[in-house]
């Protein structure tokens, strides 16, 4: 999901997808917790998105130590991000646990950033078998920012090609580019009031855990075949709709249940 630029401090601060649902999650949270004292600020939060979040070591270290935020939920095998969130969750409740003010605002940031990811309809896409096609090796293996950004084919015309695949207009990046910016213009005036989870979803938390709660949601909003519709028709005022009503409500919810998991996990006096 669109998080600003990461090349300053304040980008994203006022059209961030991430940083929007982080501040709306974060206030329906302090609605749920009895005392929220020991959980991280949205300004601690915030201070590790956009230019120190997950997507800024794209730039910085490109597949060293990267975040890897795509699933299919088409491959029950695919856990690589359920890991990661499941990870987060643990960190957070420790340092919760220990009051390291400093770390658990990273890890709620990185786990809220892992989480929208995880939903977000062009996060589904098998972008690491697209890779595998046009690069000749997995994402992680391509260690420079030079190899990241340039594919080299068999010879200048599949050079040409395999590069116009992937970032020309209607390719992979940029297709995923344009979905995500069609998110964050549809959004940027909205107040998502009254979403906040129902007594029943934080019971859910508490007895099942967040994976099963955030495997239901992947698998609700993966039916709509959102980014399919996009591939075929491009932004319409159905995406636009269903952005609003459905999709982005839903995320707020999974990221406030995904720090509410942590806390109860700390016992946070809840």
């Amino acid at each position: 999901m669109y998080a600003g630029t990461t090349f300053r401090k304040d980008s994203g601060s006022i059209v961030g997808v991430h940083q929007k649902i982080d501040r709306v999650a974060r206030r329906y949270l302090k609605k749920h917790l009895a005392h929220t004292a020991g959980f991280p600020t949205i300004t601690q939060i915030l201070h590790f998105e956009g230019n120190n979040g997950p997507d800024a070591i794209k730039r910085k270290s490109p597949s060293k130590d990267e975040p890897w935020h795509y699933i299919d939920p088409s491959k029950p095998d695919d856990r690589a991000l359920v890991g990661l969130i499941n990870d987060h969750i643990f960190n957070l409740a420790e340092a919760l646990r220990s009051s390291n003010e400093q770390r658990a605002a990273f890890e709620a940031a990185w786990l809220a950033h892992a989480v929208v990811d995880g939903l977000t309809p062009a996060h589904h896409y098998p972008l690491n078998d697209k890779i595998e096609e046009l690069w000749g090796k997995p994402h992680h293996e391509r260690l420079t920012i030079a190899d990241k950004n340039i594919i080299r084919g068999n010879g200048s015309l599949d050079t040409i090609s395999k590069n116009w695949q992937y970032w020309g207009v209607g390719g992979v990046f940029s297709a995923h580019l344009s979905f995500e910016l069609g998110i964050a213009s549809t959004i940027a005036t909205q107040q998502f009031s009254d979403i906040d989870p129902t007594p029943a979803e934080f019971k859910q938390v508490e007895q099942e855990g967040f994976e099963a709660v955030f495997m239901k949601m992947l698998y609700r909003i993966d039916a709509f075949k959102m980014y399919d519709e996009f591939g075929t028709n491009g932004w319409t005022h159905s995406l636009a709709t269903q952005t609003r009503d459905i999709l982005i409500p839903e995320i707020i919810r999974t990221v406030c249940l995904a720090w509410y998991y942590a806390a109860y996990l700390a016992g946070d006096n809840i």
